[in-house]
C-alpha cells in the first residue's frame, strides 16, 4: 500500500510572530473600516436630518472622510512610532547587558525557559544553544516578547488605517448622495447596517470570538449613532439653526 504523501515541512505557512502580525493588521483594517462607516454615517445622517441638499451632504461627507482618515493615520503613526521606539530601546538595553555580563544573561534566559515548563537541565541546554545562535534575538523573543525582525513600520500602519477608514467612509457617503432624495435615508441606513454586520463578523472571526454578539454590538451601536445624530439634525433643522 502506498503511504500517503506527507506535506513538505518547509511549506509556506505563517507561524509565531508573522501570524500575529498578519492578524493584527487584519484586525486594525476591520476596525478602521468600521470606524469609517460609523463616524461618516452618523455625520451624513445627522446633516440629512437638517437638510436634503445634495451639495451640503456631499461636502459634509467628504469633510468627515478626510478629517477622519487623516486623524486615524496620524494617530496610528504616533502610536506605532512610540511602540517601535520603546521596543528599540528595550532591545538596545538588552544588547548592552549581553555585552557587559553574558553569563548573567545566560542564567536569566535559563530561568525564563524553566518558567515555560522546561526542566533545569533542558532549559540550560536550550539557553546555551539559543545564545550561541543569536543571543540578542533569543532574549528579545523570550524575555521581552519582541521579534527584532518583525518591528511594525509606523508608515505602513498609518497608510493601512487611512485606507481602511476611507473605504469604510465611502459607503455611507455614496449611499447618501447617489439615490433620489426620497430613498437616501433608507438606502444609507440599510447599507450601513449590513456593512456593520460584516465588520462585526470580520472582527469576531479574526479575534476568535463569538460572531453573534460582535455583530449585534456593531449593528446596534451604529443604529444608535445614526438615530442620535439624525434626531439632533432634525431638531436643529426645525429650529432654523
Amino acid at each position: 500500500m502506498t503511504e500517503p504523501t506527507r506535506s513538505d515541512p518547509t511549506h509556506d505557512e505563517a507561524h509565531g510572530g508573522a501570524l500575529g502580525t498578519r492578524l493584527n493588521w487584519l484586525r486594525a483594517a476591520v476596525l478602521g473600516a468600521n470606524d469609517g462607516v460609523v463616524s461618516t454615517a452618523g455625520l451624513v445622517v445627522g446633516v440629512a436630518g437638517a437638510t436634503g441638499d445634495r451639495g451640503t451632504l456631499l461636502t459634509a461627507g467628504l469633510a468627515g472622510l478626510l478629517a477622519g482618515s487623516m486623524s486615524m493615520a496620524a494617530g496610528e503613526y504616533v502610536s506605532v512610532s512610540t511602540q517601535r521606539d520603546s521596543e528599540k530601546a528595550a532591545i538596545a538595553q538588552e544588547r548592552r547587558e549581553l555585552a557587559e555580563d553574558p553569563e548573567a544573561e545566560l542564567e536569566e534566559l535559563t530561568g525564563l525557559l524553566q518558567g515555560h515548563g522546561l526542566s533545569a537541565e533542558v532549559a540550560r541546554q536550550a539557553a546555551a544553544q539559543l545564545t550561541a545562535r543569536d543571543a540578542l534575538s533569543a532574549h528579545a523573543r523570550v524575555e521581552l516578547g519582541i521579534d527584532p525582525d518583525q518591528l511594525t513600520n509606523p508608515w505602513h500602519a498609518a497608510w493601512a488605517s487611512f485606507l481602511a477608514f476611507t473605504v469604510g467612509a465611502l459607503l455611507p457617503l455614496l449611499a447618501i448622495v447617489l439615490p433620489p432624495a426620497a430613498l437616501r435615508l433608507p438606502v444609507t441606513v440599510g447599507s450601513v447596517l449590513v456593512a456593520l454586520a460584516c465588520t462585526g463578523w470580520g472582527s469576531a472571526r479574526t479575534g476568535g470570538a463569538r460572531v453573534a454578539p460582535a455583530v449585534w454590538r456593531n449593528v446596534l451601536g451604529g443604529a444608535l449613532a445614526m438615530g442620535v445624530t439624525y434626531a439632533a439634525g432634525s431638531l436643529l433643522g426645525a429650529t432654523g439653526v
